[in-house]
């Protein structure tokens, strides 16, 4: 999870996180003097275009105008403009060991899994204005969850790295616990008989509070306080709060023990739990709500991973989507990335302004973060991606980071530009004569995603293609060709009911809905009997640059996009 937020130091601060299952890398990638490629564990090298870059589990902050990502596997990457990125090192990618060995070795370190290398997962970065340094929560990953999230800490985000302690466990049983600050937490005294006398059974089950300790995401709340979650799948998403002056936990915080509702160790539950999917929590903060990122099902080029969209009035929820769905589980939810819980933000898409090859096609979107641009407070999207056809035989990771402007909708949500960000930023349309014309559209479904299966004509499953729409200066929308019901064609007498089939209508939005202002770039689509609340804005298409009318839209639990064709 992450957050955005302006510090009074004038940089801008967000944070990520991993996939339980992380990728897969087991060495220390080498450095890449023009950033464009990435190093695979079976030491597969895959050519990015200039200016790509391959960081998973992308966390984005700035620090005087300058970008920078963090990701799984200490790989960092800058950019002056999020458009065009370059690797750079420090000691954390150069020498985890230093930095990382004796914690490592005391707590996360097993036979069956032996290599730190292959286990430093989804760091988060914030700056903290009291310590007065830049603070990183890294998980280190072990096996049976036996994992633990790590403070780090710097004087510039670019420089090396300080490590400063534990910050939460997972993984624990009676017979480590004393290994763990978790009796400090609990308040637990050892036993004569060697007994913990304490009931340890939440923490051992995958559908209660057994977590992993990953995927961190520390978070400054609008009264000043600091907070960061964790976790993945299995028990959920938790949350507790950080003492500022240490960057650590703070240990004069007690939480009461409520089920689905918060854990005395783990703090606040956030979403999640049962066994559902839904990792990578990150938040950031717009018009009075809190937003909740989350990425449900799996990271692999075939595993659904999508990003799915809840808000709230306060950073410690509750979460709930536009239909009312909590983003936490009561319940084991079978395959939840294929329910209609959460909004979906992207999805599979192959349209005429791009991608137009399957090679290009993104799939498994997914363990984004997202930041407030500090010079015109615009917003983006930052997530990594696999794509259709960029695979071979036991190499199914080829990926990049990508991104996308965030825009808000006059109803109080996101949207993700249709296109991705590649330097120009959503531009209002001037009045209704930008709006009308021929729109081709997708809907992000959520009850299908991309598994490599193909349907009988040969399309892929969950590949999701557009329908061509007219947008009307009447404020009709039609669909398909002119329909002629003469009934006697030699008289060649036009009817009222001659024309293409109207399907839905749309407005332009003056004043206010729920709340909140309108402008130019707001209008309501009723398209199917569903009514979605859009924003319009020029882009430029991904396959040729060419700026197009688009818009994006959410109504019903639901997003669109639309580009004028």
């Amino acid at each position: 999870m992450g957050v955005a937020e302006v510090s009074e130091n004038g940089t801008t601060t967000v944070n990520a996180a991993v996939q339980s299952s992380a990728e897969p890398l087991s060495a220390a990638p080498a450095a890449s003097p023009n950033g464009i490629e990435h190093t695979l564990a079976n030491g597969i090298e895959h050519t990015l275009a200039n200016g790509r870059v391959a960081v998973h589990d992308p966390a984005i902050v700035e620090e005087n105008g300058v970008y920078y990502l963090f990701g799984t596997h200490r790989r960092c990457a800058r950019s002056t403009d999020m458009v065009h990125w370059e690797r750079f090192d420090n000691n954390l990618s150069r020498d985890p060991y230093a930095l990382l060995g004796d914690i490592w070795q005391a707590w996360p370190k097993q036979d069956s899994n032996p290599d730190l290398l292959g286990n430093t997962w989804a760091p988060d970065v914030i700056w903290n204005e009291t310590m007065g340094k830049w603070c990183m929560y890294l998980s280190v990953n072990g096996d049976q969850f036996r994992s633990v999230i790590v403070l780090l800490t710097a004087d510039h985000v670019d420089g090396d790295w300080t490590y400063v302690g534990p910050v939460v466990y997972s993984g624990f049983d009676e017979s480590n616990l004393w290994n763990t600050d978790v009796p400090k937490v609990l308040e637990l005294e050892p036993k004569t008989d060697g007994t913990v006398g304490y009931d340890l059974t939440r923490y051992l089950s995958l559908k209660d509070t057994r977590i992993n300790a990953i995927d961190a995401a520390p978070a400054l709340c609008e009264h000043g306080e600091m907070w960061m979650s964790f976790g993945s799948w299995f028990g959920g998403i938790w949350m507790f709060k950080l003492d500022p002056k240490t960057g650590l936990r703070d240990y004069s915080v007690r939480y009461p023990l409520v089920k689905d509702s918060s854990d005395p160790y783990y703090g606040v539950k956030v979403a999640g739990g049962y066994w559902n999917s839904g990792e990578g929590s990150y938040f950031i903060r717009e018009n009075g709500w809190w937003y909740l990122f989350m990425s449900y099902g799996w990271l692999g080029r075939t595993g659904g991973y999508q990003i799915r969209l809840f808000r709230s009035k306060s950073l410690l929820g509750p979460y709930v989507d536009q239909n009312g769905n909590p983003a936490i589980s009561y319940g084991e939810i079978p395959d939840n990335q294929e329910r209609g819980t959460g909004i979906r933000l992207t999805s599979s898409v192959q349209w005429d302004g791009g991608p137009a090859e399957l090679a290009d096609v993104e799939v498994s979107q997914g363990h984004n973060s997202a930041i407030r641009r500090s010079k015109d407070g615009r917003m983006f999207l930052v997530y990594h991606t696999r794509f259709a056809e960029r695979f071979s035989e036991g190499d199914d990771e080829d990926y990049e980071s990508h991104v996308r402007e965030l825009l808000p909708t006059s109803d109080g949500w996101l949207v993700a530009a249709p296109y991705e960000y590649r330097g120009s930023v959503a531009v209002a349309p001037t009045g209704i004569a930008d709006i009308t014309g021929d729109y081709n559209v997708v809907l992000h479904d959520q009850h299908t995603f991309f598994n490599g299966k193909q349907e009988d004509d040969g399309t892929y499953v969950g590949i999701n293609r557009p329908t061509r729409y007219t947008f009307h200066e009447d404020g009709r929308i039609t669909r398909g060709e002119i329909v002629s019901f003469f009934d006697t064609p030699d008289a060649n007498l036009p009817r009222s009911t001659d024309g293409p089939i109207t399907c839905g209508s749309w407005k332009p939005l003056s004043g206010a809905v729920n709340g909140f202002n309108c402008c130019a770039s707001d209008a309501e689509i009723r398209l199917d009997d569903v009514t979605y609340i859009a924003r319009f804005a020029t882009l430029p298409r991904e396959i040729d640059g060419k700026p197009v009318m688009t818009f994006s839209a959410i109504g019903n639990n639901v997003c669109i996009w639309g580009s004028q064709s």
